[in-house]
């Protein structure tokens, strides 16, 4: 009855109350819930290979990443998505004390010449709003990463993509449309959802 209704409201309201859930977040629960999906992913072996790893600035509630960027793994890159004049998503390397600028949407990303393809990631943390077991993402609604990564859709290949963000933004089942492209992997404070291909 659950999946039936959330199938039946519409991605804008799906957003509108996810965003209130994560909204209603008190400023330690959100530290605590960073530290602690730092450690999940930490443990997880398959995503300790070195390479690029794609993460993501945190804006309006987002699950911040500073701790896992902390806690890299020896050979692991960090890198920040940087949005180009067509609409595309690339990314660039970053550390902290890296200039930035701000986009289009206000922002930051890495002030780089040289930037990388979805491709040449080996693991991708993407922000969330929404997402269920079967590993259907709900984002802020404007595609990037789906359209970034629709490769993935003919085969699974690198990077590994992993939903980052609150417990408190699991729905039993998410409505999905045909440029959806699904996660391997899900982050929250209460562990780390390895989703099967």
């Amino acid at each position: 009855m659950v999946e039936e209704l959330l199938l039946d409201r519409t991605r804008a309201q799906l957003r509108a109350d996810l965003r209130a859930r994560r909204a209603a977040l008190k400023p330690g629960e959100r530290l605590a819930a960073a530290d602690a999906v730092a450690r999940h992913l930490g443990g997880r072996e398959e995503l300790r290979q070195p390479g690029y790893v794609g993460g993501y600035w945190a804006v309006n509630g987002e699950l911040p990443l500073h701790a896992v960027q902390l806690r890299l793994a020896p050979g692991q890159v960090w890198c920040l998505p940087v949005v180009q004049a067509d609409g595309g998503l690339r990314f660039a390397p970053w550390r902290a004390g890296d200039p930035l600028v701000p986009n289009r949407f206000g922002i930051p990303e890495p002030d780089a010449a040289v930037t990388l393809a979805p491709q040449e990631l080996s693991l991708v943390l993407l922000p969330l709003l929404g997402f269920d077991r079967r590993g259907a993402r709900l984002g802020m609604g404007g595609g990037y990463y789906d359209r970034a990564f629709a490769f993935r859709q003919q085969q699974p290949a690198p990077p590994h993509l992993v939903g980052v963000g609150y417990a408190c933004q699991e729905l039993p089942a998410l409505p999905a449309e045909a440029w959806d492209v699904h996660l391997d992997g899900v982050a929250t404070e209460d562990g780390f959802l390895a989703i099967g291909r």
